[in-house]
């Protein structure tokens, strides 16, 4: 017979767990959460079961399981990992007309424990006829659908209002966050850049209006300003929106311009931090941009505009002076005149350099230099945006890397 499904309210209830090892251990946390009053007869506990005892969470009753102790109980959890302690437990509860769960016997107990999720205000519970591991398989598939908003999204009536301002991470689609891939299934527009991860667009509801605002290198680009403006307009027509980022919104995204933009008009933001590539991209190439006892900082600089330009407000002599990891975004196109400008104010011309193009992508490819070399090298191969620069001794972790894994490739 297939179970009866409910949903306990056990709120200032009582609950006997009989037994204090691993299996009372994930059970005992569950009922706390539905502020069930936990009582635990056992002779020994685990470390963790201990430590919610020493907070008054739970009362331990340290002795072996005796006959009354399920006087006043609404729920039973038999966890012993003695069988027939288990069959006494279960029948004492059978008799009183209290419902018991045991570990041990599924076919012998007279309720099962469901793998459990939760998910906002949706709780999800699965038996699978008492089976735990496919039971908690098929949880997590269903829990993960329901916050990456695959599963009732747009069939929510508290959907968001307003705009939300969401970092897609450096390329990759699995590389978003949670809560942006949630609003992002959540949403009735959203403004994409050119590099937000463009598997994630194909995920869309037919219904969700898709706007390019793709911005090519010395190409084809929606202004700032028209997009500031079509956030507000759909905002305002009552429509969820979703500013789809590459990296981080904050990070060289103009982030800060759309949000107070939308402040101004009184539409509310909801930020959602994403993956930055200057740090993702050279860790998706093996190199950390710290390390012990070769650098205790970065720099992150934008060269949308180069060394000597009126416009740049980059101090390239501190940088090359620093001796930390320079980490350069939007560089390929200027990357000649930034190695002249880094050996110039001080840096060696045998300084390690990494350039890694399409970063976290399938087509990732990445290439060593010098700062005396990087230019023609980066010529040579083809580099083409976007792609990331890194300067400092950091990139020889990455060549070590390599070099211990091809020597344990049998």
């Amino acid at each position: 017979m297939s179970p009866y499904l409910l949903g306990l309210r056990l709120s200032g209830r009582r609950v006997l767990v009989v037994g204090g090892g691993r299996v009372a251990q994930r059970r005992v946390p569950a009922l706390l959460d539905a502020g069930a009053l936990v009582t635990i007869v056992s002779t020994s506990v685990t470390h963790a079961l201990d430590d919610l005892i020493a907070t008054g969470r739970v009362i331990w009753e340290a002795r072996p399981y005796q006959v009354g102790d399920v006087d006043g109980a609404w729920l039973v959890q038999a966890c012993t990992d003695d069988r027939a302690v288990n069959t006494a437990v279960a029948a004492e509860a059978e008799a009183k007309r209290i419902w018991c769960v045991r570990a041990d016997d599924k076919d012998a107990s007279a309720a099962w424990t469901p793998a459990s999720g939760r998910v906002d205000e949706i709780s999800v519970a699965v038996t699978a006829g008492g089976d735990p591991r496919r039971a908690a398989g098929i949880r997590d598939a269903v829990v993960g659908a329901l916050r990456d908003g695959t599963v009732d999204a747009r069939r929510n009536r508290t959907k968001p209002v307003g705009v939300a301002l969401v970092g897609g991470g450096p390329g990759d689609p699995g590389l978003i966050t949670v809560r942006g891939r949630q609003l992002l299934a959540q949403a009735d527009v959203v403004i994409a850049d050119r590099l937000a991860p463009q598997a994630l667009l194909d995920e869309l509801s037919p219904d969700v209006e898709l706007i390019d605002a793709a911005k090519i290198p010395y190409g084809r680009f929606m202004a700032q300003e028209k997009i500031n403006e079509l956030l507000i307009e759909h905002a305002k027509q009552g429509k969820f929106v979703v500013r789809l980022k590459g990296g981080d919104p904050f990070v060289f995204g103009r982030g800060g311009e759309e949000m107070l933009a939308c402040a101004r008009e009184g539409i509310p933001v909801i930020v959602v931090p994403g993956i930055t590539s200057p740090v993702a991209v050279p860790a998706a190439a093996n190199v950390p941009v710290t390390h012990r006892g070769v650098s205790q900082e970065f720099h992150v600089i934008s060269v949308h505009v180069p060394p000597g330009d009126a416009r740049s407000t980059v101090d390239w002599p501190n940088l090359a002076r620093s001796g930390g990891t320079l980490v350069l975004m939007m560089a390929v196109e200027r990357i000649g005149t930034i190695a002249e400008t880094l050996i110039h104010d001080g840096r060696s011309p045998e300084t390690p350099v990494m350039v890694v193009q399409d970063g976290t992508l399938p087509t990732q490819r990445a290439l060593y230099a010098t700062l005396s070399t990087v230019a023609e090298r980066v010529t040579a191969a083809g580099i083409r945006p976007p792609a990331i620069v890194i300067v400092g001794d950091v990139v020889k972790v990455g060549q070590e890397v390599e070099m211990v894994r091809a020597e344990r490739v049998p």
